[in-house]
Formats: structure tokens, sequence, C-alpha cells
């Protein structure tokens, strides 16, 4: 359970201060919703927001603050804003669900002498039970790896530096400032509140689809959850067959009526345990596997099998899905994700998009704009604050025709 109620990410690639949704911060704005859609002209940092996300899950890895680095091959410089030595910062405005307090998370990534990335500062913070005014208590404060945590699920410091609530507060140095003291002290039960944010950024999904990772026959080992370029789709259909298969069977007759040409998908054990997908096709007598597939129909195929995951992951990060796909399937895929994610804090989904087709299932209030400014930087504004896009959508108007209109963006 979890959602971001906003987030903040500042001098980061061509991110120099973007602000979505409401944060600790900055008390005015709207709360991100379950479903967020990332519009805008090529090159206005769609790609580099998504990236953002990914470092920040990157760095939960073992290996630090460098594992977003090593895993991209790119330089540490072009992490860092172009001509600027402020170091990058993070703020996430979380909450696990409709009755708990919300949770502000901090990260500040600097340079050391050698010019190379580390953790220069990392906190949590939190309202006590009851409170709703006034300053929270920080329950992690890390800078340069030194500082203190509090134990139990209330207790915390002012900013004054007194001590509120009954859990202890332990002083915390970390062997390695490349590292996050979330995933350190999240490993240890009496830090609940740290595990159960650790456990909320585990559960980021940052989807990358592409068909010919989807073609690729794996070894027979059932897999919970699509891995990011789908190349385990099989062992994640063998899983679910092997966990209830009548349950997977319907999603599959759900599934197939969503793809055109498709008239049934079935799954078919192999001699070696392995599962393989058999789609069948209109006009031919005989299945093909999902090998022979089109690239299309692998793509829409894999999105609605992650939006059918049994155990989902709590936040969804998918770029450009209208990429491979004919424009007419953008909309039902668009509903059939808002359908998805529904009104609770089961899951959220952020999706960057170009298409027209896919805005126009959505609100004005889901969608979001990357626009450059004059000094080369983006910034971030919702659709339904632009003049005149809000009353032309309840007067009927669909967003995306707004948009490809030029009414906004």
């Amino acid at each position: 359970m979890g959602k971001i109620l906003g987030i903040k990410v500042q001098n980061y690639g061509s991110l120099k201060d973007v602000k979505m949704g409401k944060l600790f911060s900055d008390q005015s704005g709207d709360e991100l919703g379950n479903m967020v859609a990332i519009i805008g002209p090529s090159g206005n940092g769609k790609s580099t927001l998504a990236d953002a996300f990914g470092f920040i899950s990157e760095c939960i890895s073992s290996d630090g603050v460098t594992g977003w680095v090593s895993h991209n091959g790119v330089g540490y410089y072009q992490l860092f804003c172009q001509g600027s030595e402020e170091p990058i910062h993070f703020e996430i405005y979380y909450k696990e669900n409709s009755s708990s307090r919300p949770i502000t998370y901090e990260l500040t990534i600097a340079k050391d002498e050698s010019d190379r990335p580390y953790v220069k500062e990392e906190r949590l913070r939190q309202r006590r039970p009851g409170q709703k005014r006034g300053w929270p208590l920080s329950f992690l404060n890390l800078v340069d790896g030194k500082g203190y945590a509090f134990e139990g699920k209330d207790s915390g410091q002012n900013e004054d530096g007194s001590v509120v609530g009954e859990g202890e507060k332990v002083n915390v140095e970390l062997a390695d400032t490349r590292k996050l003291g979330i995933v350190t002290l999240g490993a240890m039960k009496q830090y609940s509140r740290i595990e159960l944010f650790l456990g909320f950024l585990r559960s980021w999904y940052l989807c990358y689809f592409t068909p010919d990772a989807a073609r690729q026959l794996q070894t027979a080992a059932p897999a919970q959850h699509l891995n990011r370029t789908g190349s385990n789709l099989n062992n994640v259909a063998q899983y679910m067959y092997r966990e209830n298969p009548a349950e997977f069977k319907k999603i599959l007759a759900d599934i197939q009526t969503k793809i055109p040409n498709i008239t049934k998908i079935e799954p078919v054990k192999l001699q070696n345990g392995q599962m393989v997908l058999e789609f069948w096709q209109n006009g031919f007598d005989e299945p093909f596997f999902s090998q022979r597939m089109s690239d299309g129909t692998l793509k829409l195929f894999a999105y609605y099998l992650l939006l059918h995951e049994r155990n989902p992951r709590q936040l969804v990060f998918v770029e450009e899905p209208e990429n491979g796909l004919y424009h007419q399937y953008m909309a039902k895929l668009a509903i059939e994700m808002k359908n998805s994610v529904g009104s609770g804090y089961g899951k959220q989904l952020f999706v960057t998009t170009h298409s027209p087709f896919f805005v126009n299932a959505l609100s004005p209030e889901e969608v979001w704009v990357l626009e450059k400014q004059e000094d080369g930087f983006s910034m971030a504004k919702q659709a339904s604050s632009y003049e005149f896009v809000k009353e032309l959508a309840n007067e009927g108007a669909m967003v995306g025709d707004l948009w490809y209109s030029e009414y906004f963006g």
C-alpha cells in the first residue's frame, strides 16, 4: 500500500526545479492521483523525469548511488544540472493509506573532492498521531553518513533538538556514504517506519518493454513479476498459471478481448516444465507462439498482463507506451490503466506519452506538462491550471484534443 502525494526534483539533468503535486515544503499543490500522465515535446525532460525515478529506485540496490551510473553507462557529471554547483535534491511526500500520516523523504546527492556522487543528506519526518499542525518530527536525519534514527512508530526530534515520544534515539554512522541509510536501517525491525518506506521504494517498477526481449525463451522458472524489458513474460505466465490456473485463464480470456484480431490465448506447458503462450488469430487454423507475434500485439499483451498482477507493484512508471502501437489502441489502454489503479492506495501509475489519443481518456487533473523555460531547464505544470482547459473539459472537450490543438502545452 502507499502512493506519492507529491515529488520535487532539483538539479537532476535538465530538471533544475520540478515540482509535482503536494509537498511538505509546498502545500499549495493538489495531491497527485493514482494516474499521472506526463506530456510535452521531445527534449523537454520526460525521459529525464523517468530517469530520476529510476535513479532513486537504483540507489536502494547494493551498489548504492553508483548503481544507476554503472547500470546505465553515464558519467557522473551527467547526473547534475549543467553549469550548476548545487547538489541533486529529491523530496517525496508519501502516504501509506487514507488514515495514515504523510511521510516526507528528502535525499541530497552531492559531489566529493573527486567529483563522484555521494549521499550528502538523508531525512525522514512525520507528524505525531493527532498532530495536524506544526513542524513534523525527524525520525531519520543523516548528514555525510552521520546522525540519528528513532526506533518505534511515533517518536522523533524537533527542529530545536528536543526529543518527543518514547522511542529510543540511536546515533548512526554509516561506513559507506554512497549507500542510503534507509537501506541499512530499513533491514532492522526496530526501525519500523523506515522499513515500511523502504518496502514502498522497493516496490517501484520502471517499465521498458521491448518486443524482442519478450520473444526470448528463458529457463523454466516461474516469476511473480515482469522484469523491466518483459523478457520473462512466459515465466510470469507460468507463475500465474501455477498459483491459480482457473483465475489465470479468466485473465487471458479478458485480455484477448482487448487485443485486436486475437480470438484466444492459451497457456501451454512444455515437457521441460516451461510455459509458453499460444495466440490464436483471426483467419488462421493454427496458433502462434509469442515468438511469432507482432511487436504491437506483444506490447499490448505485456501491458495488460502487468495490469493484472496478483500482487501489484505500488508505483509503476511506463515510458511512451504508444511506441509501436496503432494509435486507435491508445485510448482503450489508458482506460484500462485508469481502471487498474482505481482510487485507493494499492497502485499508482506514471506514464510519459506523446499520444493525444492516450491523453483523451484522462482528466486535466491527471495530466502534467513539462515545458522548457528560457534558461533551458524544465518545469512541470498541471493541465488543469491552464486557462480555459478545465472549463472546456467540463463541457465535453477531450484533453488530448485540446493539447493537440495547442490550447495548452
